[in-house]
């Protein structure tokens, strides 16, 4: 299978934060990029995006070099942040004529088609505007250039449950077409947990796991047990602990535990909570 987005043995160095990630994207394929803040997830984006340069390794963008291929590649993608980037002052009908100076393969008719689907005024100002359709309207951007990868930094952060939902809708449309890819940035995980193929973890700038969502959750469980018995449990299985007044709550790796205590699921809520808060034994 072809892959979206190439990233190898790529480093990232500042003074007190170091990036180190190797990872790829299946092409039709959508991938939770989940981690705490400061993890590392929105430098990776600006990496693939070529608005900073790795100190170390490679990235391929939908199989082309980004240092060469600049153009073309942002010509191929779509972007949407976490916050409107938009003068306020703009109308979308507005936006629109600008935009199509800027992408070739700009279609006037599925932008203002989206528009209408996603509910939003096309002469109304941006500055009038939720938070929740400053998102879609910059998705409309992003789906009306015949882009085939949309790169996504936290597009549902800070919006109610109905416009979180109706925006996972819009992204879950766009991949009904197999030669679409999606790298979505999130901490919010129950969205991941619907919508992506593929998750990877990011902790302290370090690619903890890379994995297709199910194979990754079925990888790990959680055991409840007393304070006295948690020594009887093979370490290598451990992945972290978490004490409460009734004794302990561990994270075991699946393929090591040979316990007697029942393994119950785990989502990637608690999986994140156990490597970034749960003690090492």
């Amino acid at each position: 299978m072809q892959d979206a987005i190439v990233l190898k043995n790529v480093e990232k160095h500042y003074p007190d934060f170091t990036l180190k990630a190797d990872f790829h994207l299946p092409v039709g394929t959508m991938m939770g990029l989940i981690g705490e803040n400061g993890a590392g997830k929105s430098t990776t984006m600006k990496l693939i995006l070529r608005m900073m340069h790795p100190d170390a390794g490679s990235i391929e963008v939908l199989g082309l070099d980004p240092d060469e291929h600049e153009q073309e590649i942002k010509q191929r993608i779509g972007f949407v942040m976490d916050e409107n980037h938009f003068h306020p002052g703009l109308k979308p009908c507005e936006i629109g004529r600008m935009m199509r100076g800027i992408y070739r393969q700009w279609d006037m008719r599925i932008y203002e088609n989206a528009l209408q689907t996603f509910g939003l005024p096309a002469k109304k100002a941006v500055q009038t505007f939720s938070r929740g359709m400053k998102m879609k309207l910059s998705i409309a951007v992003a789906l009306s250039h015949q882009a085939e990868l949309l790169l996504l930094d936290e597009p549902t952060s800070g919006l109610d449950p109905v416009a979180r939902d109706e925006i996972l809708e819009i992204l879950q449309t766009f991949m009904q077409d197999e030669r679409h890819s999606i790298l979505f940035s999130s901490h919010i995980t129950s969205d991941l947990e619907k919508t992506a193929d593929y998750i990877t973890f990011l902790h302290e700038g370090k690619v903890i796991c890379s994995d297709e969502k199910d194979v990754l959750l079925s990888h790990y469980g959680l055991i409840q047990c007393s304070r006295t018995a948690l020594d009887a449990i093979d370490r290598r299985a451990v992945i972290g602990v978490r004490m409460h007044a009734f004794g302990a709550q561990v994270m075991v790796d699946r393929t090591r535990y040979t316990g007697r205590y029942a393994v119950e699921p785990v989502n990637l809520e608690t999986m994140m909570l156990f490597y970034t808060r749960g003690q090492e034994v």
